[in-house]
């Protein structure tokens, strides 16, 4: 059984339209095909396994466009719904099988998803900025919830002049939503909590939409210097609900978000794709003041730990004042300044020690 169908692409701008074959196959025995020949009806055996066939072709339902890039070039692709004319296709399958032939076209009517290509062209979206950030040496447990939470923000849609709000799309960290145990800062100390990690993505999407010159309504720096996220000034903490990440699409367009991660390389990727109105950024390297050195390091008990053994969780830093600066021009000629300011404290780091270690009363 064959059929055909557009699938269209955006490249540069122009959609284009290359129509892609498709087949699926179905064996019909030699006595099955006689008695159909014989009775001009399907037999129930061949009815049944047509209707496996075809729920099969049926469950391709519209996706509306993604991208995806190929070098420095982004291309988008939709997803049309496929749905079987059965009547049709029945017909078609009766009429091959009386006359002896091998294949029969597949009838499928197409659903358009509502944003499809010929949409994105129509509003001209485009890539607008993207946030990138480095995750080596996360134990599993980060991996795991870098992985959870950059799936709950891929694919989401912010209508033009709506806010992004990350915890929103999170939504409740817990297990049975995918998260795992990790290791959180909660005042002076190192916890573990379900989510321990998802700060590496709220970082990465605020620094898509630092990029992309949007404007960042809520955004907490870090206690602490955190090592995952390189030169400091540019990271996002989140804690629902006292702390949250939140910025506005002020384009004319919908916006979409994007998210990719790669666990060989490290490394998590936010993408921003919109209408592109013109506007223009400039944006300052951090710059700091007020540097501390970093404490002695902090320990916490490990029962999986014996004697002497000591194993880092998390890096020391020292404290200072980082400020960076941005500058939009928007279209008409206004300018919008901005300045980031992040005021870390010096951190030991803390090292895991086994129970009744000495340097625990320290």
């Amino acid at each position: 059984m064959r059929w055909s169908a557009p699938e269209p692409r955006l490249v540069n701008g122009q959609v284009q339209r290359p129509t892609l074959h498709h087949s699926r196959t179905l064996t019909v025995p030699a006595d099955a095909a006689a008695q159909v020949r014989r009775s001009g009806r399907l037999t129930p055996e061949l009815r049944r396994d047509l209707d496996r066939a075809y729920a099969a072709v049926d469950a391709r339902t519209p996706r509306d466009l993604r991208f995806s890039r190929a070098g420095r070039a982004w291309t988008a692709q939709a997803r049309t719904g496929w749905t079987v004319d059965r009547a049709a296709s029945d017909r078609a399958v009766l009429d091959a099988l009386n006359a002896g032939r091998n294949s029969a076209p597949l009838r499928v009517n197409l659903t358009a998803p509502a944003r499809s290509v010929a949409w994105a062209a129509a509003r001209r979206i485009t890539h607008l900025g993207s946030g990138t950030s480095s995750f080596t040496g996360s134990p599993d447990f980060r991996v795991q919830n870098i992985r959870v939470g950059a799936s709950r923000v891929h694919g989401q849609w912010i209508e033009a002049g709506r806010e992004l709000n990350f915890n929103a799309l999170i939504g409740p960290v817990t297990a049975a939503r995918g998260f795992v145990p990790g290791y959180v800062i909660t005042g002076n100390r190192l916890s573990t909590e379900d989510g321990g990690g998802l700060c590496q993505v709220s970082t990465t999407v605020f620094r898509a939409a630092w990029t992309a010159g949007l404007p960042v309504t809520e955004r907490h720096a870090h206690s602490y210097q955190v090592a995952y996220y390189g030169q400091p000034g540019l990271d996002a903490a989140v804690y629902a609900p006292a702390k949250n990440l939140r910025w506005r699409n002020d384009t004319p367009a919908p916006m979409l978000v994007q998210a990719d991660w790669d666990t060989r390389t490290s490394r998590l990727n936010v993408h921003l794709f919109g209408q592109d109105d013109g506007r223009r950024i400039w944006t300052g390297t951090p710059e700091q003041s007020q540097v501390r050195p970093a404490p002695g390091p902090t320990f916490v008990s490990d029962p999986a730990l014996n004697g002497d053994e000591a194993r880092r969780i998390d890096m020391p830093a020292p404290g200072a004042l980082v400020s960076v600066t941005r500058q939009v021009r928007l279209p008409g000629g206004k300018v919008r300044r901005d300045t980031l300011v992040s005021r870390y404290r010096p951190w030991g780091g803390v090292f895991a020690v086994a129970p009744g270690d000495g340097r625990l009363r320290n």
